[in-house]
């Protein structure tokens, strides 16, 4: 499903140089549930967006469902993207002004979605994440916990077959972290999705099936 193969990314501006991520050699396994560990600023964030085509290798070959990517078009990467990869973030990024169900069926614009299909589709999403009686709110109408569940309805509106999320439970207290995880935990087991989780729990690290520990952007477990 993800293979990365000696992937090195560096960033350079006229002064500086600096190497976010290297020699790293990864695996995910349809249908695995992968978190990635380990301290600020050692890559993780830099290596998911890599494998949600964020952004690009300096070398190195990353490769999604047999193909490497390098190969694809700017289309097809944003093709990939829109249809195949679900995004959850940390600081939620919904749009204050929109309301949740308009947040939600954001991703099926792209796709030109007709309304009343988007409407349909977006409302079960919700439904899934235990937010259908908040479809009218906006988000500053609604607790941490909820807006994070609205950014997850968001995120696999369009059924997703790899999710990736960054510090999902960041913002949130423990409870409220442990409702985002069931909520992760039952689309990996229920319906197959794929999920590359970075984290800096421990708790919640062990409740997935693998973890992979990043330090100075080397892949150290």
């Amino acid at each position: 499903m993800i293979k990365l193969s000696n992937v090195n990314k560096t960033y350079r501006t006229e002064r500086v140089e600096t190497l976010a991520l290297e020699n790293i050699n990864l695996d995910v396994a349809p249908g695995e549930f992968v978190s990635i560990m380990g301290p600020s600023g050692c890559g993780k964030s830099t290596l998911l967006n890599l494998i949600g085509l964020l952004d690009a290798p300096s070398s190195g070959a990353l490769a999604l469902d047999g193909d490497e990517v390098r190969k694809w078009s700017d289309g097809k990467l944003a093709s990939f993207r829109n249809e195949k990869l679900g995004f959850v973030f940390q600081s939620f990024h919904l749009v204050p002004d929109l309301k949740v169900i308009d947040n939600v069926e954001i991703p099926l614009l792209y796709r030109r979605t007709n309304g009343t299909p988007r409407r349909k589709v977006a409302q079960a999403a919700l439904d899934r994440v235990g937010l259908a009686s908040r479809i009218h709110h906006f988000p500053t109408q609604l607790s941490g916990g909820q807006q994070q569940r609205v950014a997850i309805a968001r995120a696999i509106v369009g059924k997703p077959r790899i999710l990736l999320a960054d510090e999902p439970t960041g913002n949130l207290d423990s409870g409220m972290g442990d409702e985002i995880m069931d909520i992760l935990h039952d689309l990996n087991k229920n319906d197959g999705t794929t999920i590359v989780m970075v984290t800096h729990d421990d708790r919640f690290a062990r409740r997935t099936d693998r973890i992979v520990r990043l330090f100075d952007g080397r892949q150290v477990a």
